[in-house]
């Protein structure tokens, strides 16, 4: 990269000049008293481009001056939020929306059977355990790890036998996980704890007395700011000193920011070791979990390979030959294609994942963005789909092979997640545990519409209103979307949403090109090169719905958060005249530097680098920081993000508050709300939560001129 960089002198205000200022609010029709934000112009050279970064200064989160600057900017915010009418009678609300239990993530062991339930009325959800015919208990509560609630489950690997599990904890938001082991009767295993285990993956020894495990390096055993790539592969016998384990799998010769997952296959013959350093491919590679060297199975094929074993049989879902996945049986003696013997032919919707149980394959399919769950016997034949209680999302599925019973995860717009039983010899699904929710499904309409796209893709939406409501040309609208990284946008219970709909609010979501809700070709036709159709998608949809007669462009809102963040910024700069308000949370959006701070290198392949000459053009074309311009009227808009935020650092959200304050051209606030003790969202603490939403629906309804009503 040709890149060269001036820098201009500063002096940024101290902290009190700053309070000073930002008692200054904002008066009616006046352009807002916004904390000042002092210029350092940094010019870069790139590819033959002079780019002058105003804010660079900015990205400094440990700084005193960055520090002054978030003070001063949340004082501003909470001098334009805490005065909108109707908080409490929200927060009221929201606490008896966010309150409903909701059951999830099953994992099946033997005749055990651990999911995670959430009161609503708790921080963090806790993890239960329930043998066969008998109640659950708690095997794990994150709720006694921390007074504040800050500390939280990241993730967590049962073992064979059901007899204990291997867990992850991190706090304040942060994802920087530390591994212990815990009996099921409740108790920690002292000698079983292992830091720098960050999103790791864990694959337990078929007796459950050890387990591999992934694990990121320690500071100081390489160069400073690689710590969060060069996962390695480790074997841990209980009881050991952790510093002490042997390596399993280095990596030598691999990228240092590829993603390396284990996995015991289902039937305890197989350990999988999957690496990508791309959404759209990844190698697999296979041992027997007796032992012996990790070997290939599918490797260097163009698309992604997941695997499982049952009886000693080989089951792969792969979208290599098939967009939309099929089920494959594999030889391991003949690594790729050629030893492949297809079982379940590519289907009408997307194959997400299968589970084998009672002598079937149990296929979750995504079908126009809803869920279907299929069976289909061991050689591949169709037999017969699962009832759900309406159109929606299956989360997981899970089940013990060799039993009768499939458990699954059902949410919809209107329907909390639970989680659910069914016996393959009945008719009906019944719910683990019943809760009662404040949501009355009938109460509201659901619809899917589809909307021209630009280039003439049909684009499919959700609509959630009030069924009674009457659609005037006026309605107050909140468009949301996401968009990238073969993610689906599939409908989904939000506490937050039925303040909204409750006012006679419309809610739209919307599913993008970059997700995963049409196979390979709808990812691929949203990433690196093509990202544009995402946010020509988002425009398209927003204009249906003002010229189909639903809303306005000053009664409409968008929202989205981390890729989705990213898509906010761009769909602002791109067309602000479409919207009243945005609200942009935990966002990327400098895309010329995103790739040099904390794990963002890991998303290279989905977007590009500004490194790369060709992929500059295309990112500076629509990147939504360089894409400010003075002088323009930019809707009402609200950037939300975290101190402890360990994937999308702040940076971005705080330049961008910074440029589009400086730039904006109207009276529109422009606000950032910067949390502490909080990252990207994972395990956030229910009381952060709420806090949040009633930030956030308090700056819509005001800046929509909106009237909350509260049930």
């Amino acid at each position: 990269m040709n890149a060269s960089r001036t820098s201009l002198p500063w002096r940024p205000l101290g902290a009190a000049a700053l309070l000073t200022l930002v008692m200054l609010t904002p008066t009616a029709n006046a352009r807002p008293a916004y904390p000042p934000s002092t210029q350092q112009p940094v010019a870069d050279t790139l590819h033959g481009t002079v780019l002058v970064d105003p804010y660079r200064w900015l990205e400094d989160g440990d700084s005193q001056p960055v520090h002054d600057w978030t003070t001063a900017q949340n004082a501003f915010t909470r001098s334009v939020l805490d005065v909108e009418p109707g908080r409490d009678a929200l927060r009221e609300r929201l606490r008896a929306l966010y309150a409903v239990t909701t059951t999830s993530e099953p994992v099946v062991r033997g005749k055990r059977l651990f999911y995670s339930r959430h009161t609503g009325t708790e921080n963090q959800p806790v993890v239960m355990v329930r043998d066969e015919a008998g109640a659950g208990r708690v095997a794990l509560d994150p709720n006694a790890l921390s007074a504040d609630g800050t500390v939280a489950l990241d993730w967590m690997y049962v073992s064979p036998d059901g007899a204990r599990f291997a867990y992850g904890t991190s706090s304040g938001g942060s994802e920087q996980s530390t591994l212990r082991v815990r009996d099921v009767d409740g108790k920690d295993r002292a000698a079983d704890v292992i830091p720098h285990t960050a999103h790791a993956s864990v694959a337990w020894d078929p007796d459950g007395q050890g387990f591999l495990y992934t694990r990121h390096p320690a500071k100081g055993e390489v160069p400073p700011g690689e710590e969060v790539f060069h996962e390695q592969v480790f074997h841990h016998k209980l009881g050991d000193d952790p510093a002490k384990d042997p390596l399993v799998w280095g990596g030598e010769g691999r990228p240092m920011q590829e993603t390396r997952t284990v996995s015991l296959s289902s039937d305890k013959r197989w350990v999988f070791l999957q690496l990508s350093t791309d959404w759209a491919k990844n190698d697999l590679l296979a041992r027997p979990a007796a032992g012996g060297e990790f070997q290939p199975l599918a490797v260097g094929l163009d698309g992604i390979v997941n695997g499982d074993s049952w009886n000693g049989t080989l089951y792969l879902l792969t979208n290599v030959g098939a967009s939309r996945y099929h089920i494959v049986k594999a030889d391991p003696a003949r690594p790729g294609p050629t030893g492949w013997a297809e079982v379940v032919p590519e289907q009408k919707g997307v194959i997400e994942d299968f589970q084998i149980v009672g002598g079937h394959l149990a296929l979750r399919l995504s079908e126009n963005a809803t869920s279907r769950i299929a069976l289909f016997s061991l050689d591949g034949k169709f037999e017969r789909d699962v009832p759900l209680p309406a159109l929606g999302s299956v989360a997981a599925v899970a089940a013990d092979p060799a039993s009768s019973t499939l458990y699954l995860t059902f949410a919809s717009f209107a329907y909390p997640g639970t989680l659910y039983r069914f016996d393959l010899s009945g008719k009906a699904i019944a719910a683990v545990e019943h809760a009662e929710s404040p949501v009355r499904p009938a109460d509201y309409l659901v619809r899917q519409e589809w909307v021209t796209s630009k280039d003439g893709t049909k684009v499919p939406v959700f609509l959630v209103h009030r069924r009674a409501l009457k659609m005037d040309g006026q309605r107050p609208t909140l468009l949301t979307g996401y968009g990238g990284f073969n993610v689906s946008e599939t409908p989904a219970y939000r506490a937050d949403m039925f303040p909204w709909l409750d006012a006679g609010g419309v809610y739209a979501s919307v599913c993008l090109r970059g997700g995963g809700e049409f196979g390979r070709e709808w990812h691929e036709a949203g990433r690196l090169e093509h990202k544009q159709n995402v946010f020509d998608d988002f425009h398209a949809t927003a204009e249906w719905l003002i010229h189909s007669g639903i809303t306005r462009s000053d009664k409409l809102a968008a929202r989205g958060g981390s890729n989705g963040g990213l898509l906010m910024g761009a769909v602002e700069t791109q067309r602000p005249d479409l919207y009243g308000a945005i609200v942009c949370q935990a966002p990327l959006l400098d895309m010329i530097r995103y790739q040099n701070f904390l794990i963002a290198r890991y998303w290279v392949p989905e977007y590009g680098s500004s490194e790369n000459a060709d992929q500059f053009k295309y990112l500076l074309a629509y990147s939504p920081y360089q894409n400010v311009h003075d002088g323009t009227r930019y809707p009402a808009t609200l950037i939300t993000t975290a101190e402890e935020d360990s994937r999308v650092d702040p940076l971005h959200a705080r330049k961008m508050a910074a440029r589009l304050q400086a730039a904006s051209g109207g009276d529109a606030p422009i606000l950032i709300r910067i949390e502490s003790k909080a990252g990207h969202g994972q395990g956030k603490p229910i009381s952060k939560r709420i806090d949040e939403s009633v930030d956030i629906l308090s700056f819509l309804f005001g800046q929509l001129h909106v009237t909350p009503s509260v049930p």
